[in-house]
């Protein structure tokens, strides 16, 4: 990774209002995102993995803006992204875009592949009509499908080639970096292959970072330089691939690994069996959100939340006692 991070995300939170129906008074607050901090250098891949619900399609949709934060920061190329207006904003876009999960629902199904493809070059403007088709052609060329279907719509393709249909859109206007949100978890296990390593040669091919959303551990072992574990709305660790799958500090990062599916019998290990109950966004506990669940818990755990602290290089903890924990794996 650069010395100066392409992207830095600092304390970025966002907390989502629920209403009642009937009366239209608040009767809570979701915390989906909470003190979320984290960089990505030029050319590198930072996976973002945790289980369902834990804000990581949120916090991506966050770095875009396409769901304004609460507070925080995020700078991209030394701008913050959330102190800018509607016109500065829209000459970064074409710097920053999403492949988003549902290949089906993410593209219009009334649009031809060439104005789904040329629609950011359209936006942004400066390009005459051919030479956005000319440059939709050559996407289409690069992400594997025949260029000569660029008049078809979508219901045409299958779901890997709607999928390499939103790449392609995504390269349009040249972007520097690129949210893959569940970018191949819609998708049979050996198109998912395909499209994961054409998301690698495109990145080598144009220099492009990555924030790879996915609940798939193997998949994010194998694209990510880096990754960052999320419990609850917040990072509990941040560590390089290797790193963090050879030698987690956190009990849930642990327990994550430990219950990855392993094909032969004679390799399973022990699985790590959480206790207690799952804690609520609405209502999560005051100390470490993880405290309910973990067992190596202490009456520190419930009271302060552990803040992101480095162990090592490169690799940041959120855990009071991580390096008692690490001497007993040990």
């Amino acid at each position: 990774m650069s010395k100066t991070p392409l992207l830095s995300v600092r304390d970025l939170s966002k907390h989502f209002t629920i209403r009642s129906p009937f009366r239209g008074t608040t009767v809570g607050t979701v915390q989906a995102v909470n003190r979320v901090s984290f960089d990505i250098g030029e050319g590198e891949t930072l996976g973002l993995v945790g289980e369902s619900g834990c804000g990581k399609s949120t916090t991506g949709r966050l770095l875009l803006r396409l769901i304004e934060p609460d507070r925080g920061e995020v700078l991209f190329q030394g701008r913050d992204l959330l102190k800018l207006d509607a016109r500065e904003l829209k000459a970064v876009r074409k710097s920053i875009q999403i492949v988003f999960q549902d290949p089906f629902s993410s593209l219009n199904p009334r649009m031809t592949v060439e104005d789904i493809v040329t629609e950011p070059l359209y936006v942004q403007g400066g390009m005459t009509r051919r030479d956005m088709r000319d440059r939709a052609r050559m996407l289409l060329d690069r992400v594997g499908l025949n260029a000569a279907h660029i008049t078809r719509y979508p219901h045409e393709f299958s779901g890997g080639q709607r999928q390499r249909i939103g790449i392609a859109r995504a390269l349009a206007a040249d972007p520097r970096f690129i949210v893959c949100d569940e970018a191949v978890s819609a998708l049979d296990v050996s198109v998912q292959a395909q499209v994961i390593n054409l998301l690698q040669d495109l990145q080598e091919e144009f220099n492009l970072s990555y924030l790879f959303i996915a609940h798939d551990l193997s998949v994010v072992r194998h694209i990510s330089d880096r990754v960052a574990v999320m419990y609850l709305g917040e990072v509990v660790e941040i560590a390089g691939k290797d790193a963090l799958y050879a030698s987690p500090r956190h009990p849930y990062t642990q327990a994550l690994l430990a219950a990855i599916p392993v094909a032969h019998p004679r390799l399973r290990g022990k699985r790590a069996r959480l206790g207690g109950e799952v804690s609520s966004a609405l209502n999560p506990p005051p100390g470490c959100r993880f405290s309910q669940r973990c067992p190596f818990a202490r009456d520190v755990c419930r009271k302060e939340p552990p803040a992101l602290r480095g162990l090592g290089e490169r690799h940041q903890v959120a855990c009071h006692f991580a390096e008692e924990l690490q001497a007993v794996a040990a």
